[in-house]
């Protein structure tokens, strides 16, 4: 986390400073990411920077933290179409509200996802309090998900957590890739076409999972 003496500059210059993490990160990942690239593109003195954070990994670790807040901000103003959706409709909302997040702010969203995804950070220690976080949050949905009857109950809980887990990464990720090769990612994303596309794969996850009308059928 950033020192006092980051916190306590003109808000001007640590946005400088945040931007050229964020394009650092964003071109290069956490592991080939330079100090030295970061200190020339945000025009401050390499002895500044550590002044300001103990190295790169700890500026990574607070850029992540204020794209959690902006998170948890945005999905505050978001509410479900319907309150009648099942377990299924309302994760394909939740996946498809997170893409739009991503949109609003793809910079960031692109340096997040190469250093935690493209670099396997995700299963590793260091975020592992946020892998527990959504692992649990998964299970008891598909819990309360086969209780309603729309999941095969054959289905393994912790293989089903992992498919649900890994696919939506996957998506957002694809996603995120694809937008930034857009003019205009939000509007990209808020596309029917997009949206069918997004539809497209949260489908081939679903269909794996959901109890099917023929199983509905022939319980006695």
């Amino acid at each position: 986390m950033p020192k006092q003496t980051f916190l306590n500059l003109p808000e001007e210059k640590r946005e400088t400073i945040i931007n050229a993490a964020v394009d650092e990160f964003a071109a290069y990942g956490l592991e080939n990411a330079s100090t030295n690239r970061i200190v020339k593109n945000s025009g401050i003195a390499k002895g500044s920077f550590y002044q300001y954070f103990e190295d790169k990994q700890d500026v990574f670790m607070y850029l992540l933290s204020v794209v959690e807040r902006e998170k948890i901000e945005f999905f505050k103003g978001k509410h479900p179409p319907s309150n009648n959706m099942d377990t299924f409709q309302y994760f394909r909302w939740m996946v498809k509200t997170g893409i739009e997040f991503s949109s609003a702010y793809p910079r960031i969203t692109q340096a997040m996802s190469r250093v935690v995804f493209g670099e396997g950070l995700y299963y590793g220690k260091t975020f592992a309090y946020i892998r527990e976080r959504t692992v649990k949050a998964l299970r008891e949905m598909i819990e309360q998900a086969m209780e309603r009857g729309e999941v095969d109950p054959s289905v393994d809980v912790d293989l089903a957590v992992m498919v649900m887990d890994t696919w939506s990464n996957v998506i957002i990720t694809y996603m995120v890739n694809e937008g930034a090769k857009q003019k205009d990612m939000l509007e990209w994303v808020r596309s029917p076409k997009t949206q069918e596309t997004i539809d497209k794969l949260l489908y081939v996850m679903e269909y794996g999972l959901r109890k099917t009308e023929s199983e509905f059928t022939t319980s006695i």
